[in-house]
């Protein structure tokens, strides 16, 4: 059975506004950095389901109050589930937001992401599947999970497999920054607008008659911009970054760029070195096993892989690096984990494969089940 809804459950964590035909809902939570936890999951995706049954809807706006679009999933949340051996719980709840992300990356109806400031892990698992992603000067786009014990999920592996050459595997390993030009540059983006005109592209969009692409992309297209990369972006890099991250395993990507660093000392070098030298070594391993197969399967594969591994992550199957990665970094904040495994040498292919496996029912957990989105998208479209 689903968690039940909360007791303070606060409906105001997402706001919903506009005509009775476009719709905006807006992400409230700006003081945690609307970071998604359950309450909102369920508010997202109770409204976004109504939004679609409602035949005279015809597009839907998601925006963020303050300066974060998205900084993520509510990992302590999570983390508290696991402390207390309540990870099955989690699971659940964890299962919500995966079944979230394929409502929004399956929905009918056109939905315009207007991403001004940060979206990072959960934030761009909501947003990154969909077909009109606006950002900004003020937007950074990153998966950062490795360095907090975790591994770059909600279908990092799909969306992330989806660009240039291995830069994909660049950005879960190091969970390097990209900024809204970048975004646009390598695909993640669809439009680059100027935060100062994000409210005219909005009451535009909300003057629309009849949501149709043709109708929404020229009016998109009217306040985009075309934004140069700057001298020193690692997207003028993509050769390298491909020479790199092609390899088989992740011990040679990091001994290649150690190899390079040695005569190159490229900046993009350096720091990739240390953050990959950081971050917990199961988890960069988890994480390139499940890229290179998301370069080969659906969506919908992703999603339920994500869920299987996040729930061994959060039962403390093969590790404590989750518990130890939120405790070190942000609840004690000393960024000193103690890894376990220590060292990539020392994580093996079985301990990997082990993130794949079912765990059994008997401990109330169950695998995702995610719904038949073509089965209800004909049934939407004969009430229309």
């Amino acid at each position: 059975m689903a968690p039940n809804r909360p007791s303070n459950y606060e409906d105001d964590q997402v706001l919903v506004e506009g005509n009775s035909h476009i719709k905006t809902m807006i992400l409230n939570r700006p003081l945690k950095f609307n970071a998604l936890n359950y309450q909102m999951v369920l508010q997202l995706s109770e409204e976004l389901q109504k939004l679609e049954n409602d035949p005279v809807v015809g597009l839907v706006i998601v925006k963020a109050n303050g300066k974060v679009f998205c900084a993520g999933g509510d990992v302590i949340e999570y983390y508290r589930c696991s402390l207390t051996g309540e990870w099955a719980l989690a699971a659940k709840i964890y299962q919500k937001q995966l079944t979230l992300d394929y409502l929004v990356a399956t929905y009918i109806k056109p939905v315009v992401f207007l991403i001004n400031g940060a979206v990072m892990g959960g934030g761009a698992g909501l947003s990154m599947n969909t077909s009109y992603r606006v950002v900004t000067e003020n937007t950074v786009f990153a998966m950062p999970e490795a360095a907090i014990g975790h591994y770059p999920d909600v279908g990092a592996s799909y969306f992330l497999s989806k660009l240039p050459g291995f830069l994909g595997e660049y950005l879960g390993l190091t969970g390097a920054k990209l900024n809204g030009a970048e975004m646009v540059a390598c695909g993640l983006a669809t439009h680059f607008v100027p935060s100062k005109n994000l409210l005219l592209l909005e009451k535009s969009l909300h003057e629309v008659d009849v949501a149709e692409p043709n109708t929404i992309q020229g009016i998109i297209s009217k306040y985009t911009q075309q934004v140069p990369l700057k001298e020193h972006s690692v997207l003028h890099r993509l050769n390298l970054i491909d020479h790199f991250f092609s390899k088989q395993t992740v011990e040679q990507i990091l001994s290649s760029l150690e190899h390079e660093n040695a005569t190159l000392k490229e900046e993009w070098i350096t720091k990739s070195i240390r953050s990959m030298k950081a971050a917990s070594p199961i988890n960069l391993k988890i994480f390139f096993m499940s890229i290179r197969k998301g370069r080969f399967e659906p969506l919908e594969e992703c999603l339920i892989r994500d869920s299987r591994i996040s729930s061994h992550s959060i039962r403390r199957t093969m590790s404590n690096d989750f518990l130890v990665g939120v405790r070190a970094t942000l609840l004690e904040k000393n960024y000193k984990p103690k890894w376990e495994p220590s060292k990539l040498e020392l994580v093996s292919n079985d301990m990997v494969e082990t993130y794949l496996t079912k765990i059994p029912e008997i401990e109330g957990w169950k695998e995702l089940q995610l719904p038949t989105r073509d089965m209800l998208e004909k049934a939407l479209r004969a009430k229309l």
